[in-house]
């Protein structure tokens, strides 16, 4: 819990090396990014890697000191307002259009902390982010980069991904936005299975 442990990615990454060792891992959105830096810091710890809604790091156009300065302001904002509120609010933005949260997922996502989450932003938060674009061409693993075809900001951004790794591989999750596996479940789980068997050219669709 970000509350009671303050780690940025790359330690959060090498708590996750530790604690999991050698595996096929698959990260969502910030999940992704954590993933993404334990590929790089400790490749003989991933086999295989797969990311949903995930970024390398700001894109060329974007300013990461005018996001860091965005993701500030939120932070202060949960803290002010409490984590039900920021729920209501969060899942209201566009990038989540369409999805609707089991009473499960709610309560599941309403156990976090206001600090704890705030610190989340303030310590992993895109902005705070290294830039990892230019280092992608390192993995040497096979490497997934899912995104749902209505979450229109991050499918190219996933598109990049697969295309700056040696063995990268872009599937489009049909019908879903940016939180793809809660819309699309079984499809996000038909893809993974057709990657890990090696289904390449199925995937790129």
């Amino acid at each position: 819990e970000s509350g009671r442990v303050r780690a940025d990615l790359r330690s959060t990454a090498n708590l996750l090396a530790d604690t999991t060792g050698p595996a096929i891992y698959v990260g969502y959105s910030l999940g992704g990014r954590v993933c993404l830096h334990l590929a790089l810091m400790s490749p003989h710890v991933v086999h295989r890697l797969a990311l949903l809604g995930a970024t390398a790091g700001i894109v060329d156009d974007d300013d990461p000191a005018s996001r860091r300065a965005a993701d500030e302001r939120l932070a202060q904002h949960i803290v002010e307002v409490g984590v039900d509120a920021f729920l209501d609010e969060w899942v209201d933005q566009p990038l989540f259009a369409g999805l609707t949260l089991t009473d499960d997922d709610r309560a599941d996502r309403a156990r976090n902390t206001a600090v704890g989450l705030a610190s989340s932003l303030r310590l992993s938060g895109t902005g705070t982010q290294l830039p990892l674009w230019d280092r992608l061409r390192e993995l040497n693993m096979p490497v997934l980069a899912l995104a749902g075809e209505l979450d229109t900001k991050f499918v190219p951004v996933a598109e990049r991904i697969a295309a700056s790794v040696p063995q990268g591989v872009f599937a489009q999750i049909h019908g879903a936005g940016h939180a793809a596996h809660l819309q699309q479940p079984g499809q996000v789980a038909t893809r993974l299975e057709m990657w890990l068997r090696g289904g390449r050219l199925a995937l790129a669709t």
